[in-house]
């Protein structure tokens, strides 16, 4: 694989694009609006510079990560050539189902179509094109350039011969692949969630405050970073989103979304993108 076309332009896609392109594949990264492909750009910029600061890369390597990625705002300029198609679109399964339908009709024969997706069903992506053992998830974690993890999902038609090649290729990116069956919330969301989601019900429980709630489990269980201040730099909305998904996936109840979550984001409270969640930014 050398060209690599990834759609949506925000967080999670410039962070795939910066990667893919810092290895030396052609990008071109879609989105429908202008500004967010000129912020996404400033913002791959920003990291690479920060990389640089870290000693992690070299000055040099800037000019040609920036020059491997061209930016479209239209689907149909952007992925005829490519490889691999990768969607980084909204965690709304109409609206990836839409663009996984055009993606198909637009790709060349022989291209695989990945999802970032955290918690939707690759099955149900499949199902709506057709190539479905060319469709699969590559989970990323945020941020991209510095997380190693990628959660590699099979859909129930997914060919092992894709499977190893998505593997391969995430190997190339300096990442971990972890394989994973096509399951609700798959592995990382369906453990993390419902831990942010205690997290969430323990403080409007007053248990205790969402800095010592954090404090415990950084310190007690060694995670970097607390599970409410976690919630708010992936998004409270979206952290709502996943356990709805759950919840409707598996018709259990547990995963249903606390009181407090659901306040948060009718307030438009939804963490860092917004300047305030369980903490102020």
């Amino acid at each position: 694989m050398k060209s690599i076309a990834v759609i949506g332009a925000g967080t999670m896609g410039n962070g795939i694009a910066h990667v893919f392109a810092q290895k030396g594949f052609i990008v071109h990264l879609i989105d429908t609006q202008a500004f967010a492909l000129e912020k996404a750009i400033a913002t791959i910029e920003k990291n690479i510079d920060r990389q640089i600061t870290k000693g992690t890369i070299t000055a040099d390597s800037k000019s040609s990560t920036l020059s491997n990625i061209t930016t479209y705002t239209e689907m149909a300029l952007g992925i005829g050539n490519a490889d691999l198609i990768i969607e980084v679109a909204t965690e709304n399964s109409e609206v990836k189902k839409s663009i996984f339908s055009k993606m198909d009709q637009l790709a060349k024969p022989g291209c695989i179509l990945a999802t970032n997706t955290s918690s939707i069903s690759i099955t149900e992506l499949a199902n709506v094109t057709q190539r479905p053992a060319q469709v699969i998830g590559m989970h990323f974690m945020n941020p991209v350039p510095v997380m190693k993890l990628v959660e590699i999902i099979n859909s129930h038609y997914t060919d092992s011969k894709v499977t190893q090649a998505i593997v391969d290729l995430t190997k190339q990116l300096d990442k971990i692949p972890c394989v994973v069956h096509d399951f609700p919330g798959f592995i990382a969301n369906r453990i993390l969630m419902p831990m942010i989601n205690e997290a969430i019900i323990a403080l409007s429980e007053g248990v205790s405050d969402a800095a010592t709630i954090d404090q415990i489990m950084k310190l007690g269980m060694a995670h970097p970073m607390g599970p409410l201040q976690l919630a708010d730099y992936i998004g409270l909305d979206v952290c709502k989103n996943i356990l709805e998904i759950m919840e409707a996936g598996f018709k259990n109840s547990k995963y249903a979304p606390a009181a407090l979550l659901i306040q948060k984001v009718a307030e438009g409270k939804l963490g860092v993108k917004t300047g305030t969640g369980f903490y102020t930014y």
